[in-house]
């Protein structure tokens, strides 16, 4: 680009759309315009439901275009003039009277959008109304649980307990009203027994010894801000079993392990960063770095594949853990938001690696865990669900 295109691209985003055609904008400056318009006017983002109303500032409260819009601020602008955009946008979206009121706080309705723009904004908001905020995300955090923590942890009890069955158990491990029911096609009327032919049991470990490994890599970009509150609720109930190692990782162009606040799923959400670059395969290396056991681990991919890394070692790495023995899941958004934006292309090269993509609700969830754990086919899983894969 030579000095003068670029003195023309920096006057275009300075001064928004009254520039008109002053400079042609790729990709990446249409969404740092679409941020630097949705904020000090000029109209909202162009794929806000305000874009093509009068020329003012709107973001919309929790709804997912501020989600998309605290994304791209981390995304396209230096660190320093993120914390100013956040700061400005507090007073000049309606988020100022929010975020000071604790009264008023406390007062909305708590879902799991509001949750999601809660964490993301959790550096603005102020001291008085910091646990006001946690209050309202864990009210979102215990509903979470009411609806689905109970049938995740039965679900995933009863996979693991079908793939440990053995049909060769040590006699202390008979189970034997299994076992009684499998051979009653045996029975003998004259002599009142039944011919035991076929043994059923569980197979003996180590009450220490995990049976399962699950690794959740949670992309934290801004536009997966539900899926990081539902994956961080799901991802406490998962540590709660015993059987089932699990570990939780969330990433943008950094990996963070959280497994260690697992116990706390509020803690966890609010050690998050929501919004920023994405580097997958950088993610999923860690991922590959934590696989003991590569037919005993689950690893779901919660992303929505708009890779900023390298894309084909994300691939090498993905067909490396398929062909290790690894199920891997890709899941494109973990959320009742309806289909969701992703990268169709990179999806269909990971599905036809062996590495199914789909988006998930999360009442779905528990189901596609046991199937996974149970090495039952995924992809076919998810078209009896009613579920495109990607494609």
């Amino acid at each position: 680009m030579s000095d003068e295109d670029e003195r023309l691209r920096r006057w275009r985003l300075l001064l928004g759309g009254a520039a008109g055609d002053l400079a042609a904008l790729d990709e990446d400056d249409r969404r740092r315009d679409s941020a630097l318009t949705g904020l000090y006017g000029g109209g909202a983002p162009s794929d806000a439901p305000e874009a093509h109303g009068k020329r003012s500032a709107g973001l919309g409260g929790s709804s997912p275009v501020l989600h998309r819009w605290l994304g791209d601020v981390r995304t396209y602008f230096p660190g320093s003039v993120v914390r100013v955009m956040q700061r400005d946008a507090v007073e000049r979206l309606g988020l100022r009277q929010l975020l000071l009121e604790p009264e008023l706080l406390s007062g909305i309705e708590p879902d799991v959008s509001l949750a999601g723009t809660l964490v993301s904004l959790a550096g603005a908001i102020p001291e008085r109304t910091r646990e006001t905020a946690r209050a309202v995300v864990r009210k979102v955090v215990e509903d979470i649980e009411r609806r689905l923590a109970e049938r995740l942890l039965a679900a995933v009890h009863g996979a693991v307990d079908h793939s440990r069955r053995t049909s060769r158990p040590r006699l202390a491990d008979v189970d034997w009203d299994r076992t009684i029911r499998r051979n009653l096609r045996h029975y003998q009327p004259e002599q009142r027994t039944v011919v035991v032919q076929d043994l059923v049991g569980n197979g003996r470990r180590s009450r220490q010894a995990s049976l399962r490994d699950v690794v959740l890599l949670v992309d934290q970009s801004g536009s997966m801000a539900e899926s990081v509150v539902y994956s961080a609720v799901l991802g406490a109930s998962l540590a709660s079993l015993k059987a089932v190692d699990t570990r939780l990782v969330v990433f943008d162009t950094e990996v963070v392990d959280l497994t260690e606040q697992l116990d706390d799923p509020v803690d966890l959400l609010f050690s998050t960063q929501l919004g920023g670059g994405t580097d997958i395969n950088r993610a999923v290396a860690y991922g590959q770095s934590l696989v003991r056991r590569p037919t005993d681990t689950v690893l779901v991919l919660i992303s929505d594949l708009f890779e900023g890394g390298v894309a084909h070692e994300l691939r090498r790495r993905v067909r490396e853990l398929v062909r290790g023995g690894v199920t891997v899941v890709v899941l494109l958004a973990l959320s009742d938001s309806g289909t969701p934006a992703y990268d169709h292309e990179l999806a269909a090269q990971l599905s036809e690696l062996g590495a199914p993509a789909f988006a998930c609700t999360p009442d779905l969830f528990p189901d596609l865990l046991a199937t996974a754990i149970r090495r039952e086919d995924v992809a076919a899983w998810a078209e009896r669900s009613g579920i495109a894969v990607g494609r």
